[in-house]
Protein backbone atom coordinates (compact mmCIF):
# COMPACT_ATOMS: atom_id res chain seq x y z
CA UNK A 1 0.00 0.00 0.00
CA UNK A 2 1.44 3.39 -1.01
CA UNK A 3 2.02 6.33 1.25
CA UNK A 4 -0.21 9.41 1.14
CA UNK A 5 2.78 11.35 -0.20
CA UNK A 6 2.78 9.16 -3.31
CA UNK A 7 -0.77 9.99 -4.34
CA UNK A 8 -2.17 12.48 -6.82
CA UNK A 9 -4.23 14.51 -4.31
CA UNK A 10 -1.15 15.03 -2.13
CA UNK A 11 0.86 16.15 -5.18
CA UNK A 12 -1.97 18.44 -6.27
CA UNK A 13 -1.93 20.05 -2.80
CA UNK A 14 1.81 20.60 -3.12
CA UNK A 15 1.35 22.13 -6.56
CA UNK A 16 -1.36 24.44 -5.23
CA UNK A 17 0.98 25.53 -2.41
CA UNK A 18 3.79 26.25 -4.88
CA UNK A 19 1.47 28.28 -7.10
CA UNK A 20 0.11 30.26 -4.15
CA UNK A 21 3.66 30.88 -2.91
CA UNK A 22 4.74 32.14 -6.34
CA UNK A 23 1.69 34.38 -6.55
CA UNK A 24 2.44 36.05 -3.24
CA UNK A 25 6.18 36.16 -3.87
CA UNK A 26 5.67 37.92 -7.19
CA UNK A 27 3.00 40.27 -5.86
CA UNK A 28 4.49 41.18 -2.46
CA UNK A 29 8.01 39.77 -2.24
CA UNK A 30 6.86 37.51 0.61
CA UNK A 31 5.67 33.92 0.76
CA UNK A 32 2.16 33.95 2.15
CA UNK A 33 -0.34 31.13 2.48
CA UNK A 34 -3.74 31.22 0.84
CA UNK A 35 -6.69 32.15 3.02
CA UNK A 36 -8.52 29.10 4.41
CA UNK A 37 -11.52 29.77 2.14
CA UNK A 38 -9.26 29.64 -0.95
CA UNK A 39 -7.78 26.31 0.15
CA UNK A 40 -11.30 24.97 0.75
CA UNK A 41 -12.35 26.11 -2.73
CA UNK A 42 -9.29 24.45 -4.25
CA UNK A 43 -10.23 21.17 -2.59
CA UNK A 44 -13.52 21.34 -4.48
CA UNK A 45 -11.79 21.46 -7.85
CA UNK A 46 -7.99 21.37 -7.45
CA UNK A 47 -6.91 21.22 -11.08
CA UNK A 48 -9.10 24.09 -12.22
CA UNK A 49 -7.92 26.30 -9.35
CA UNK A 50 -4.30 25.41 -10.08
CA UNK A 51 -4.74 26.21 -13.76
CA UNK A 52 -6.07 29.63 -12.83
CA UNK A 53 -2.96 30.33 -10.74
CA UNK A 54 -0.67 28.86 -13.37
CA UNK A 55 -1.71 31.51 -15.89
CA UNK A 56 0.15 34.29 -14.04
CA UNK A 57 3.24 32.34 -13.04
CA UNK A 58 5.58 33.81 -15.67
CA UNK A 59 4.98 37.43 -14.70
CA UNK A 60 5.26 36.62 -11.02
CA UNK A 61 8.49 34.70 -11.51
CA UNK A 62 9.92 37.70 -13.34
CA UNK A 63 8.72 40.12 -10.63
CA UNK A 64 10.26 38.01 -7.87
CA UNK A 65 13.54 37.69 -9.78
CA UNK A 66 13.63 41.47 -10.22
CA UNK A 67 13.42 41.90 -6.45
CA UNK A 68 16.70 40.04 -6.11
CA UNK A 69 18.09 38.46 -2.94
CA UNK A 70 16.11 35.79 -1.14
CA UNK A 71 12.98 36.48 -3.17
CA UNK A 72 14.84 35.71 -6.40
CA UNK A 73 16.36 32.56 -4.92
CA UNK A 74 12.99 31.37 -3.65
CA UNK A 75 11.35 32.06 -7.01
CA UNK A 76 13.77 29.72 -8.79
CA UNK A 77 13.14 26.87 -6.35
CA UNK A 78 9.38 27.38 -6.33
CA UNK A 79 9.29 27.48 -10.13
CA UNK A 80 11.18 24.20 -10.18
CA UNK A 81 8.61 22.76 -7.76
CA UNK A 82 5.79 23.93 -10.02
CA UNK A 83 7.38 22.24 -13.02
CA UNK A 84 8.05 19.04 -11.09
CA UNK A 85 4.56 18.85 -9.61
CA UNK A 86 2.64 19.73 -12.79
CA UNK A 87 1.20 16.55 -14.27
CA UNK A 88 2.80 15.65 -17.61
CA UNK A 89 -0.47 14.19 -18.80
CA UNK A 90 -4.17 14.93 -18.76
CA UNK A 91 -5.66 14.21 -15.35
CA UNK A 92 -9.24 13.91 -14.19
CA UNK A 93 -10.94 17.02 -12.91
CA UNK A 94 -13.74 17.38 -10.45
CA UNK A 95 -14.30 17.11 -6.77
CA UNK A 96 -12.26 14.96 -4.44
CA UNK A 97 -13.50 12.33 -2.03
CA UNK A 98 -13.11 13.05 1.68
CA UNK A 99 -9.93 10.99 1.84
CA UNK A 100 -8.51 12.71 -1.24
CA UNK A 101 -9.44 16.15 0.12
CA UNK A 102 -7.58 15.35 3.33
CA UNK A 103 -4.53 14.24 1.31
CA UNK A 104 -4.70 17.44 -0.79
CA UNK A 105 -4.62 19.58 2.36
CA UNK A 106 -1.75 17.48 3.75
CA UNK A 107 0.23 18.05 0.56
CA UNK A 108 -0.51 21.78 0.67
CA UNK A 109 0.51 22.08 4.33
CA UNK A 110 3.67 20.00 3.88
CA UNK A 111 4.88 22.09 0.93
CA UNK A 112 4.22 25.35 2.78
CA UNK A 113 6.02 24.02 5.86
CA UNK A 114 9.08 23.45 3.67
CA UNK A 115 8.87 27.00 2.31
CA UNK A 116 8.51 28.48 5.81
CA UNK A 117 11.52 26.50 7.01
CA UNK A 118 13.70 27.34 4.01
CA UNK A 119 12.75 31.04 3.66
CA UNK A 120 11.83 32.05 7.17
CA UNK A 121 12.80 35.66 6.44
CA UNK A 122 10.25 35.79 3.61
CA UNK A 123 7.41 34.21 5.54
CA UNK A 124 7.76 36.10 8.83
Amino acid sequence: MGQVEDGKPYRWGGLFAALVAMRSLGDTGRIEEAPAREVAAAVSNPLNDSLGLLRGVGERLFAARERGGSAADAAVVIMTDIARLTPPRREARGTLSRREAKEFVQGYEARFAEYRKTWESLTG
